[in-house]
This record gives structure tokens, C-alpha cells and sequence, in this order.
């Protein structure tokens, strides 16, 4: 196997650790890495598993012990040079005589980035951009946030044929499927916080919380933010306030002003859950990226919309999405489709 060969297939190998399903959601990005020997073989590896643990380098490291010293470290991110809740990984690598660092993805944190200036500074080859593509899928939403300033926004709704989320009475239970309910705990999972008004919260009661596949609700210190947005007051009995997650009043019903404290906090992947006039708001803002929708094979006719007013009032000046992927969920009566789709642009 070439050097090349190795480092390809320990790249592939560190994105795995990465990927580690379990792991705390934010606000840290996942990152995993190897240590590989000067003969090609693997020496070490290691992951981060979260804010104020070992970061993945420091944990291949300790693994290693003194047989880190001439190997090459093959990384998802490029090591960090700021001391923060850990030190600098690049001391670490530098402390550990490692020859040669290859790393996916350069840091975008402003803070943190620069490690690869400071390796080489110290004499230590180094080398970026293998399967950067990958590596930054697996950190999408932290990436964006480093980059813009606020959390990835996905809104996700469930809505029929004919779009619409609630019958003329108000009823919507059920207009997703068991399959497609069972989809979205996973995607919860996935972020760090879930958002709705407070209109959602005095009519549906819902807990916002996440469940795993047996329908358990899993421990507090891995359950998402609830933020609820509005000015009105919520009743003390409403589930949201529970002791089952954190809860977040953010009294504005601006999206602007509830992205930024929210990104203030370290949170980097919001779940938009809420209602019609909620998610009309940030459309209009220019605040959603990601559509996640169930769409359910039945058809109402009347009822309550998907989404509020967008002052649209011609197709030339449609929100125009692009599909990524169209997925089929459960079978017959219970089925579903999920259409994940980016936001595009207008005309």
C-alpha cells in the first residue's frame, strides 16, 4: 500500500470515529482521527466526544503513547491552535514529535484556525484537503455557523397533499404516519435545538423532546434546547416547561434577534418545528436552508395552511426549492413521503 493509499484509507477511518452515533450535539464540531506509523500501519485513534473532553488528536495520542513519535496524524479537521476548554492540538502533536499531519477540512472558527501555519513553523510536514467534501458534510451545520454567524436553520413540517397541516377543525393528528414520526425523533436527534412560538405551545401542549426507537425519552443531558419564540406568556402547567430539557423563552417575535442570542449561546443547528405564521416569518427573513417535509397521501380540501402569507402573488416570484433527496416512509395507510430540499432562490 502506497503512503498515499494509507493516508486515503485512514481519512476514511478517522470520518468514521467522527461519525460516532451517541455523541453530544454541538456546539463542538465532530472530528476524529489516526495515527498512523512510518510502516503505513495504525498506531493509534481517536475522537472528540464533546465539549471539555480530550479533543481527537490529544485522545489518539494517549492511545499511541511513545509510538506516536514520526507518525502521521490524519485528522477530519485541522488541529486547533487556541486554548479554549483544552489546550492547543497542535502543541500536542508538535510535544509528540509527530512527523507529518493530513488533515480534511481547514478550520473556519476564527478562533481557532491557523494550525496548520504553526506546524509547519515547527517543522512538521502538513498537508490539507483530503475528502474535504465529506468531512465538511459531517460538520454542515457547525460550518455554517462559523461562516455566517447564525445556527443552520431546517424547518421541518408535516402537511397533506394539498398542503395543509390541520383540518378546518383544527385537528392534525395524525397527519404524519408512525414511520414518518418515527423519522423525525432521528431527526431531532440530529440538532442541537428545536423552535416553535408560543401559539404552538398554548394550543398543542407539545414536550419537544427526544425519544429513541422504543419511544423512551432519552436522558435530559442528551435532549436539544426548547426555545419557544413570542411575547405572550405561557402557562406554568405547559409541558414545554417540564424538568425533561432545558427551556428557552426568547421574548421577540423577530427571527433575526432569536437566531443571534441563540448563536450566542453555542447553538448551531435549529430545528424549526412551529406553526404556519412561524415558519412564514422566517421564509420572508431569508432565514430557512433546509426543508424537511412529510407529505401525507390524503387530501383535506380546507383547514389550516402549511405555512402563513409570503406576500407571493405571482409564480415569477416564487421560493423556489431544490430537491435532495425523496425518501418513501412506511407502507400503504401509513405512508409518507420526506422531501428534504435547500432553499434556492426566488424567480
Amino acid at each position: 500500500m502506497t503512503r498515499r493509499e494509507a493516508e486515503l484509507a485512514a481519512m476514511t477511518r478517522a470520518l468514521e470515529l467522527a461519525g460516532t452515533r451517541g455523541l453530544p450535539v454541538g456546539p463542538n464540531p465532530r472530528v476524529g482521527c489516526v495515527l498512523l506509523g512510518p510502516d503505513g500501519t495504525t498506531v493509534g485513534e481517536g475522537l472528540h466526544r464533546g465539549a471539555g473532553t480530550p479533543h481527537a488528536e490529544v485522545d489518539a495520542l494517549r492511545r499511541a503513547g511513545d509510538r506516536a513519535r514520526g507518525a502521521t496524524a490524519v485528522v477530519t479537521l485541522e488541529p486547533c491552535d487556541h486554548t479554549g476548554r483544552t489546550g492547543p492540538c497542535t502543541r500536542a502533536l508538535i510535544a509528540a514529535g509527530v512527523a507529518r499531519v493530513v488533515f480534511a477540512q481547514a478550520d473556519p472558527n476564527p478562533a481557532a484556525r491557523g494550525g496548520a501555519d504553526t506546524l509547519r513553523a515547527a517543522g512538521v510536514d502538513v498537508e490539507g484537503g483530503l475528502l474535504v467534501d465529506e468531512a465538511r458534510e459531517l460538520n454542515r451545520a457547525w460550518t455554517f455557523a462559523q461562516l455566517t454567524g447564525r445556527p443552520y436553520v431546517t424547518w421541518k413540517l408535516a402537511t397533506t397533499l394539498d398542503g395543509r397541516s390541520a383540518a378546518a377543525d383544527g385537528t392534525s393528528r395524525w397527519v404524519s404516519s408512525p414511520p414518518a414520526r418515527r423519522d423525525t425523533q432521528r431527526l431531532r436527534a440530529a440538532c442541537d435545538t428545536i423552535l416553535v412560538g408560543t401559539g404552538t405551545v398554548l394550543v398543542d401542549d407539545p414536550q419537544l423532546t427526544v425519544r429513541d426507537e422504543d419511544d423512551a425519552d432519552l436522558p435530559r443531558d442528551r435532549q436539544l434546547l426548547r426555545a419557544v419564540m413570542g411575547l405572550r406568556d405561557l402557562p406554568p402547567d405547559r409541558r414545554v416547561l417540564d424538568d425533561a430539557a432545558e427551556t428557552l423563552l426568547l421574548r421577540t417575535r423577530d427571527p433575526h434577534e432569536a437566531l443571534a442570542e441563540l448563536h450566542e449561546r453555542e447553538r448551531r443547528h435549529l430545528l424549526l418545528e412551529g406553526g404556519p405564521t412561524l415558519a412564514a416569518a422566517f421564509v420572508q427573513a431569508g432565514l430557512v436552508d433546509e426543508v424537511v417535509a412529510y407529505v401525507a397521501p390524503m387530501l383535506l380540501g380546507d383547514g389550516l395552511s402549511a405555512i402563513g402569507d409570503l406576500g407571493i402573488t405571482t409564480m415569477g416570484d416564487a421560493l423556489r426549492l431544490e430537491v435532495a433527496d425523496v425518501t418513501t416512509l412506511g407502507t400503504g395507510a401509513e405512508t409518507n413521503l420526506r422531501l428534504t430540499m435547500t432553499v434556492a432562490k426566488r424567480g
